[in-house]
């Protein structure tokens, strides 16, 4: 699996796990929804993905195209 693929799998499941925490346990989750959709945003435009800088130093490989956050 790639970095790109992990990062949307990761942002998804932020995404999904805090609107349901924020329907079911408390609406503040929701700020941390803004969050996910603001640091993603930010990355389309300025290719800096926290995420990704992580996984590539455990080594995980990227797929060397244009997806996920890094901007070639």
């Amino acid at each position: 699996m790639t970095t790109e693929r992990i990062v949307r799998m990761v942002a998804g499941l932020f995404v999904a796990a805090s609107v349901a925490l924020g329907y079911w346990v408390h609406p503040a989750w929701f700020l941390f929804t803004a969050f996910v959709g603001l640091n993603l945003f930010q990355s389309a435009f300025t290719g800096f993905c926290p995420l990704e800088l992580i996984l590539r130093r455990f080594g995980v490989p990227s797929a060397g195209g244009n997806g996920g956050c890094s901007r070639k």
